[in-house]
């Protein structure tokens, strides 16, 4: 079926005179995560991950992933004309790079130019050009024989309440607009769709564990324009939103947009507006950035803290309720792991289901770092190893996003015990860590990794993300990586801290709490900040070696696991009180 579609692709390339064509695999909102009518990635090649690159010409079918996704993607394209491309490995080019130094003059590499920022077209366009190479935007060629595409989709919306979200929504466009005259701009569009969620505090299932709706929001001095169905809304909330906000269908934001950005300066984002909507945003008057709004949903309100707080006290207390009615010595299968912690978190006031699709990886399937277990993977717990859990919720008033590494079987090797005390050190020296206020993310980086990096491992993935309150579980623009994303972390801003190992084969080791970015002390070096811990999970104790630990580290474990006991006892059920306690009960050294 693949390779028939690869032909089908092929055919329409041919009609359209077009020699390479690039599959991104993202949606006119340039989301990481998708609803299924713009799963074009996983259309084209079979590939289910959230992130990868296609490039089909004439005699190739090319895929390119990163290091989370080597073993998926070689398993799912088996079989297929699909080659796989590692990326960020020695000798792999990037595919831009590919496109750049394997085609011949004059060719023409087509792109759906909804499926693109215009920041990564004109960056390509012109490398491209550089070896008269042609760049062109085209509608969707898949389209063409996609019979059976799922449609736009239009979930009902709610609101969220403005004792959850902190202030209305007729304030944040007020904010917007502040923002707007401090940067001197008249007008600024809004295409990111977590951010429109943000500023109208609505949510709604258009995509799955995503509480976002397809929209986009154009905010004028005079006008405050909402882009989407309106057969989202029932009639009363209809009436609720329209008081904040004009509502057009979703479709007619592309034939509105020439007419609303004709006058004045504007103001928008590049990475997330699509390449279809440039003749109307990319002109010379108009200046570009990170939307207002992106900056002002990272940096939560202190209603939203209390909310994010709120939902990982829930999160602890199902966390061991779970915990004290799983048998370490008995037989499970990786769903119903996962399955078990939640059923324990549907019994949560204000739950409203996960925020991502979990991960529950035993033994080798751990070492998968975004493995996701299905009926036909599906592994048996019945043996010594270890299982990465990695799972998350969303509330009524915030969300969470969790990961602990358990123990299955009476022992743990050595091997797996000195592992798991080396990430954990990582985890735990991030977040102790006071830094100046400015710090950005990946000058931090290297505290997750240092004890790995000593014993001659290492982990690819980002040591931490930004995490939305009831919204997606990665929100931008501040990250804990190597990446040199120029934002600094500031007081308010959620992030996760997950550092991990993964030997392939054997296991997989990931600890993940979400922090808050909180001012500390002011001296006279400037304003220093801390991380405050939200997450409230006890450690896998049994993992922990302490020849590994420092007095300092056994003491900043001891508190933590004291905290979360005096916050969580009173409320777990009585039968959860001797794991709870147990579980938190101090480490020593013998």
């Amino acid at each position: 079926m693949i390779n028939e579609r690869i032909n089908s692709l092929r055919k329409e390339m041919a009609k359209e005179g077009i020699d390479a064509y690039l599959i991104t695999g993202t949606d006119p909102h340039q989301s990481e995560y998708v609803a299924p009518r713009w799963r074009t990635r996983a259309f084209i090649s079979g590939f289910t991950g959230s992130a990868g690159t296609v490039i089909v010409t004439m005699d190739k079918a090319l895929l390119w992933v990163d290091s989370r996704y080597f073993i998926q993607a070689a398993a799912e394209i088996k079989g297929s004309s699909f080659e796989m491309l590692k990326l960020d490995t020695p000798g792999t080019p990037s595919p831009y790079g590919y496109l750049e130094n394997n085609l011949k003059k004059d060719a023409v590499v087509g792109v759906d130019g909804a499926s693109i920022s215009i920041t990564k077209f004109e960056e390509l366009a012109g490398k491209l050009k550089e070896k008269k190479v042609k760049l062109v935007s085209t509608d969707d060629l898949l389209d063409r024989f996609w019979t059976d595409r799922p449609e736009i989709p239009f979930s009902s919306c709610v609101q969220m309440k403005d004792d959850y979200a902190g202030f209305t929504a007729n304030a944040k466009v007020n904010f917007v607009r502040l923002k707007m005259r401090q940067k001197g701009t008249d007008w600024t569009f809004i295409s990111s769709i977590d951010d429109v969620a943000w500023l109208t505090n609505l949510r709604a299932d258009d995509i799955a564990y995503n509480p976002v709706f397809m929209a986009y929001a154009f905010i004028s001095y005079d006008r405050a324009i909402l882009f989407t169905n309106p057969k989202r809304f029932s009639e009363e909330l209809y009436a609720k939103v329209a008081a904040d906000f004009e509502i057009y269908d979703y479709l007619e934001a592309k034939e509105m947009l020439p007419s609303l950005t004709k006058k004045g300066k504007g103001y928008y984002d590049p990475n997330k507006s699509a390449y279809a909507f440039a003749s109307s945003l990319r002109k010379k008057r108009n200046i570009t950035g990170i939307d207002i709004t992106t900056d002002l949903k990272a940096r939560k309100n202190p209603v939203e803290l209390d909310g994010m707080r709120r939902s990982h006290f829930q999160d602890g207390i199902a966390f061991a309720n779970f915990m004290a009615n799983l048998d370490p010595l008995g037989k499970y299968s990786e769903i119903e792991i996962s399955d078990r912690f939640a059923a324990e978190r549907e019994k949560l006031e204000g739950y409203l289901g996960p925020s991502f699709r979990p991960i529950s990886g035993f033994r080798e399937h751990g070492a998968m770092c975004h493995y996701s277990a299905d009926a036909e993977s599906n592994k048996s717990i019945d043996r010594q190893g270890l299982l990465v859990l990695d799972t998350g919720s969303q509330f009524e008033y915030g969300m969470t996003d969790l990961t602990r590494t358990l123990l299955f079987g009476a022992n743990a090797t050595e091997e797996e015990k000195r592992d798991y005390t080396l990430v954990l050190k990582g985890h735990l020296a991030l977040a102790r860590q006071r830094f100046p206020l400015g710090t950005r993310g990946y000058q931090l980086d290297v505290l997750a990794k240092q004890y790995l990096w000593t014993a001659g491992m290492t982990f690819f993935h980002g040591t931490g993300h930004g995490v939305g309150c009831r919204l997606n579980v990665h929100e931008g623009p501040m990250n804990i990586s190597p990446r040199a994303v120029d934002v600094p972390l500031e007081p308010g801003m959620v992030v996760s801290d997950e550092p991990g190992l993964y030997k392939e084969g054997r296991h997989g080791i990931r600890i993940e709490n979400l922090i808050a970015v909180q001012k500390d002390i002011d001296t006279e070096f400037g304003t220093f900040c801390t991380f405050e811990v939200l997450s409230m999970v006890p450690y896998e104790k049994r993992l922990i070696d302490v020849r590994y630990l420092t007095d300092s580290e056994i003491q900043q474990i001891n508190l933590y696991h004291q905290w979360i006991c005096d916050q969580l006892i009173d409320y777990v059920r009585e039968e959860t009180k001797p794991w709870l306690e147990d579980a938190t009960s101090p480490i020593e050294r013998k």
